[in-house]
C-alpha cells in the first residue's frame, strides 16, 4: 500500500460486480475518473485501444470515449493504474475500503467508484436512486394536453387541406395539359440543341487544335529568340573582352616600343648608318640568339635583373613558393609570403617595373587585405601557380620585356619560347639581400 493508503495492485472484481450489473450513474462516474487518469499517463502506459481517446479534450474523453474507456477498464493493468490514482486522491476512503483501523466507508458514489476499482464489494456503497414518479406524471400530463391541442389543430388543418386538395387537383389537370405541350416543345428544342452542340463541338475541336499548333509555334519561336539573345549577348561580351585585351596589348606594345627606342637611342648613342644591309653578310638564322644580357652578364648575375627591370614597361613575374622554399623555407607559409612580397615592393620602388607574384592557392583564398605597394599578389585557384604564370606570359604582347623568376625548368622552357627572360630564384634572393 502507498503512502496514500492504496494497494499496489487491485483485487480482481467479484463476479457480482460484472459489467451488466453496474448502474449507469456509477459506470459514468468510473469512466470519468478513468478518463482523467488517462491524460496523466505516459505514452507507453496507455493501452493501444485508448491512444486515440487520449488525444481528445479532457471533457470528450469521458463522453465520446466512454465505450473504449469502459472496455479498457476490464484489463487488470489499466484498472490498477486508475485505482492507484484514485487512492492517491482519496487516501481516507482507500484506507476505509481496505479495512484499516476498523473504519467502515460511507455509502456514496465516490466510495462505490473506489470499491469497484479496488475489487471490493461496491453494491452496498451505491447511493439509492431518487424516486421520480411525480415529476414523470406531471411531464406526461403536460405532454397529453399538448397532444390534444395538436389533434384539434390538425383536424382544422385537415379540413383546409382537403379543400386545397380539390383546388390542387383542378390545377393539376390544367398543369398536366400544359406539361404535355411543353414536353413536345422541349423535345423539339433538345433535338435542335443536340445539332447545335455537335456543330459547336466540331468548331471547338478545330479551334483547340489551331490553338495548340499556335502555342507550339510560339514556344519554338520563344526558344529560338532566347537562344539567339543568349548567343548575341555572349558574342558581344566575348567581342568586348577581345577588343579590350587587343587594345591593351597594342597600347602596351606601342608604349614599350616607343620607350625602348627612345631608351636605346639615348643609351647606345649610335652614329649615323654608313653601311646598307646589302653590304653586310647576314648572320646564320638557324642558331638561337644569345640571352646573356646587354653587357654579357649571365642570368645568375643580380645586376642583369636590375638592368632588365629598368627597361621601359618591364614586367617581373615571380613564382612565389619556388623562391621562398629556396630562401627561407623554415618559416610558415604566411611569413614566407609576407617576407617575399615586402622585398618585391622594394624592388618595384627602385626600378619602376610592374611586379606580379603568384602563389599556389586554395578555393576562396584572397590576396592580403593590405597588399604591398606596387606588387600584385595572385593565388591560383583550380590550377597551380606554374600554369597561372604561363597564362600571364601568354596574355602579354610580343616585344614587351617580361622577366620570370623561377627555377622550374618546365616553366622556364615554356615562357622562354614566348620571348620572356628567365632568372633563377637564387638570383632574386641575392638581389633581395642587398636591399
Amino acid at each position: 500500500m502507498s503512502d496514500a493508503g492504496a494497494p499496489e495492485e487491485p483485487a480482481t472484481p467479484a463476479a457480482d460486480g460484472g459489467t451488466a450489473e453496474v448502474p449507469p450513474d456509477l459506470r459514468a462516474a468510473i469512466v470519468h475518473v478513468a478518463a482523467g487518469v488517462l491524460g496523466t499517463l505516459d505514452p507507453p502506459e496507455v493501452p493501444a485501444s485508448l491512444r486515440a481517446v487520449r488525444q481528445f479534450a479532457p471533457r470528450r474523453r469521458a463522453s465520446a470515449g466512454a465505450g473504449p474507456v469502459w472496455a479498457a477498464l476490464q484489463d487488470d493493468g489499466f484498472r490498477a493504474r486508475v485505482a492507484r490514482a484514485w487512492a492517491t486522491d482519496h487516501p481516507d476512503l482507500a484506507r476505509a475500503l481496505g479495512g484499516d483501523a476498523g473504519t467502515t466507508p460511507e455509502a456514496g458514489t465516490s466510495s462505490a467508484v473506489g470499491a469497484w476499482l479496488l475489487g471490493h464489494d461496491w453494491a452496498a456503497l451505491v447511493p439509492p436512486a431518487e424516486p421520480r414518479p411525480s415529476r414523470e406524471a406531471a411531464r406526461l400530463a403536460e405532454r397529453l394536453a399538448r397532444s390534444e391541442a395538436d389533434v384539434e389543430r390538425l383536424r382544422d388543418d385537415l379540413s383546409a387541406a382537403r379543400s386545397e386538395a380539390a383546388d390542387a387537383r383542378d390545377a393539376l389537370a390544367s398543369l398536366q395539359r400544359e406539361l404535355r405541350r411543353l414536353r413536345s416543345d422541349a423535345d423539339r428544342a433538345r433535338s435542335e440543341g443536340r445539332r447545335q452542340a455537335e456543330q459547336a463541338a466540331a468548331a471547338l475541336a478545330q479551334a483547340e487544335e489551331a490553338r495548340r499548333a499556335a502555342a507550339e509555334d510560339a514556344r519554338a519561336a520563344a526558344d529560338d529568340l532566347r537562344a539567339a539573345q543568349a548567343e548575341r549577348t555572349a558574342a558581344r561580351a566575348e567581342l568586348r573582352s577581345a577588343r579590350k585585351l587587343a587594345d591593351a596589348r597594342v597600347r602596351l606594345l606601342l608604349d614599350t616600343i616607343v620607350d625602348s627606342a627612345s631608351g636605346l637611342r639615348h643609351e647606345l648613342a649610335l652614329p649615323p648608318a654608313t653601311d646598307l644591309p646589302a653590304d653586310l653578310v647576314a648572320p646564320d638564322q638557324t642558331r638561337p640568339a644569345s640571352r646573356s644580357g646587354s653587357r654579357g652578364r649571365s642570368t645568375d648575375d643580380p645586376a642583369l635583373l636590375d638592368e632588365l627591370l629598368r627597361q621601359p614597361w618591364a614586367h617581373l613575374l615571380v613564382d612565389g613558393y619556388n623562391v621562398t622554399k629556396a630562401g627561407f623555407g623554415e618559416l610558415t607559409l604566411v611569413e614566407q609570403r609576407r617576407r617575399l612580397v615586402d622585398g618585391l615592393a622594394r624592388v618595384a620602388a627602385g626600378t619602376g617595373a610592374e611586379v606580379t607574384c603568384c602563389f599556389d592557392g586554395q578555393p576562396g583564398q584572397a590576396p592580403p587585405a593590405v597588399p604591398a605597394r606596387g606588387v600584385r599578389v595572385l593565388f591560383s585557384v583550380g590550377e597551380i601557380a606554374d600554369d597561372l604564370i604561363r597564362r600571364l606570359v601568354a596574355a602579354e604582347p610580343p616585344g614587351r620585356v617580361l622577366v620570370v623568376v623561377t627555377s622550374d625548368q618546365a616553366v622556364a622552357r615554356d615562357v622562354e619560347a614566348r620571348g620572356a627572360w628567365v632568372v633563377p630564384s637564387a638570383t632574386l634572393l641575392a638581389r633581395l639581400q642587398h636591399l
